[in-house]
């Protein structure tokens, strides 16, 4: 049996592991999502794809709040470990979303320049892998948060791009409805990855 000294260490390791998968978990569901967007050979499979790696981020959610409840001494503040985890877990709620909204809206084909919106969205989720995996090493974490805020730039540049393209050649105001909110869903996605950024440039910033 441990020791009560070993029990209160903080296992720094056990939360590296939890995080590093949560964000691997959410790359898996753009990766699906991108896949979805470039083929659109059926998006409900796509779709019951992406739900079961939403679920599985949920249940992963919950296992680190549970161990952090559980942890008396944390490697780094307990709220940013909550806001950290609940960040991540909103970019995985939000591909959800914008997924389900092809099926529920019945999207015949995908517009143009939607393919790169996806895609940006893809490289940001695989850049909070990157910046997760380092967390509390201070090895080029903050390159990993300047190279998300750069998407996220990007992201809303295609945005406005898609939506000013949606208004021009679009004359069904029902069309133009179900795929303005699309699109913002996606580039919303896109913003909660900076928002990951955030925190981990807060927490990089705070144990310097």
């Amino acid at each position: 049996m441990p020791s009560l000294f070993g029990r209160l260490m903080p296992r720094s390791q056990s939360f590296s592991t939890a995080f590093t998968s949560l964000a691997e978990n959410t790359h898996e569901g753009s990766a699906v999502f991108v896949e979805m967007v470039e083929k659109y050979d059926g998006a409900e499979g796509y779709v019951n794809r992406i739900k079961e790696i939403e679920h599985a981020g949920d249940n992963m959610t919950h296992a680190l709040l549970t161990h952090l409840n559980q942890t008396f001494i944390t490697p780094f503040d307990r709220e940013d470990i909550y806001m950290l985890a609940g960040r991540v877990d909103d970019v995985l709620d939000l591909i959800d979303a914008a997924a389900r909204a092809f099926v529920t809206y019945r999207i015949a084909r995908v517009r143009q320049g939607v393919v790169d919106l996806a895609k940006v969205l893809h490289q940001a989720t695989g850049k909070v892998v990157a910046a997760v995996h380092v967390l509390g090493k201070q090895d080029h974490i903050l390159d990993h948060c300047i190279e998300i805020n750069r998407l996220e730039n990007e992201g809303d540049r295609l945005s406005r791009k898609l939506i000013a393209e949606l208004f021009d050649e679009e004359k069904d105001p029902v069309q133009i409805i179900k795929w303005k909110e699309i699109i913002e869903t996606i580039e919303t996605a896109v913003d909660k990855c900076e928002d990951v950024a955030n925190v981990i440039e807060t927490i990089t910033l705070k144990n310097a």
